[in-house]
């Protein structure tokens, strides 16, 4: 007897299932090579078709692009910003130049009117000489038996100047191989020191981290993180101020005899952010008592003070709002439909919590295999 016509259909279905899967893997093989030559759905077509959605979804102003537009406006600023620099320090130090000059020019009459016999041109040839040593670091009013200016604790201190780029330029080498000498030693000291700095900026981002976790378990319910978050900066940088800044303008206000606290205060915050003017240097007064300590002692508080600077500015760039100069980055200007795509493509952004050293080692212990563990290391996870 014949086979009915369901039962020849069963019998052709196995058949068909496996033509159709020949048929797929035939046309998977297709695209992959076609993928691998770069044709029309390829990674070449892909690539050109995600850079002209990104060009038609860029962000632009008045007919450029928004990142370019920001950046201008933000140098026009800064060159607004400079100008009112000059302007207010013209307005604040002209007056006071003047007032020196005209003593000056008394002292100076008043002297010749004493001393008739020194002629007004030797009087020029000597200031100039006194001038021209002062500029290089050798005070013609100290007598001999001053401190010299390159002794091992002044040498000490100008070293530390140079490696941390604050360079007062009180003191400078005047041979010529100690200009050589200086500019070698700058060019891998420098480079030493941001190591150093940053090495203990990681480590000291362990105990700040816990404080955020702390202020977060504490708080995270009544403030937002980014409230929480600058609650957090305001706690270190208050603490960077009082600890380097107030503390010890009041120290060398205290050993400094022509400093006052405002002298004292100015000192400690233009060493701490390397500008560095060199018109008060500690420990130059004639006849300080102590000074190599004093120096080293120094030396010593300009490092660590600039070590927990640069902690307070890594705790600002972490807070994705108030890092502003991913507003000026080109990447900024790509409008993806997916938030969190372009959320995680910001730079500073952190996602959750913050994975730090201190994870990384808990990471590391956790993955390290027992004694007991006899799985060989190519087969696990």
């Amino acid at each position: 007897a014949r086979p009915s016509g369901s039962a020849k259909r069963e019998a052709e279905r196995p058949l068909r299932n496996s033509k159709t899967s020949r048929l797929r893997e035939a046309a998977t093989r297709s695209l992959r090579r076609l993928d691998k030559v770069g044709g029309p759905s390829g990674e070449r077509g892909i690539l050109q078709s995600n850079m002209s959605s990104v060009r038609a979804h860029t962000r632009r102003v008045l007919g450029v692009r928004r990142s370019t537009f920001l950046l201008t406006v933000f140098a026009v600023g800064y060159v607004v910003y400079l100008l009112t620099g000059g302007i207010v320090f013209a307005a604040l130090e002209a007056p006071i130049e003047r007032s020196i000059m005209k003593d000056l020019q008394d002292a100076r009459a008043a002297f010749l009117r004493a001393h008739p016999c020194v002629s007004d041109s030797a009087l020029e040839e000597l200031i100039e000489e006194v001038v021209k040593a002062s500029n290089r670091g050798v005070s013609a009013a100290q007598n001999v038996s001053g401190e010299p200016n390159w002794s091992f604790g002044q040498s000490l201190f100008f070293s530390s100047t140079v490696v941390t780029t604050i360079g007062y330029g009180h003191v400078t080498p005047l041979s010529k191989g100690g200009k050589v000498f200086c500019m070698i030693y700058a060019m891998f000291g420098i480079p030493l020191t941001l190591v150093l700095l940053s090495a203990l900026v990681e480590r000291l981002m362990i105990p700040s981290t816990v404080f955020l976790q702390f202020l977060n378990s504490r708080l995270g319910h009544l403030y937002q993180p980014f409230n929480i978050r600058v609650l957090h900066l305001a706690i270190i940088a208050g603490t960077l101020v009082a600890t380097f800044i107030l503390l010890p303008a009041a120290l060398f206000a205290a050993l400094e005899p022509e400093w006052d606290y405002l002298d004292s205060l100015y000192y400690c915050f233009i060493s701490l952010t390397t500008v560095g003017l060199g018109d008060y240097i500690p420990g130059d007064y004639p006849n300080q008592p102590y000074r190599p300590i004093y120096k080293v002692a120094t030396t010593g508080y300009l490092l660590v003070g600039l070590t927990f600077m640069m902690l307070t500015l890594t705790i600002f760039y972490e807070i994705p709002e108030l890092n502003l100069g991913s507003l000026f980055l080109m990447r900024s200007d790509e409008m993806t439909a997916d938030p969190e795509k372009m959320r995680l493509q910001t730079p500073g952004v952190s996602v959750g919590t913050k994975y730090t050293t201190e994870d990384r080692f808990r990471e590391s212990k956790d993955n390290t295999p027992s004694p007991e563990d006899t799985t060989p290391v190519h087969a696990r996870p």
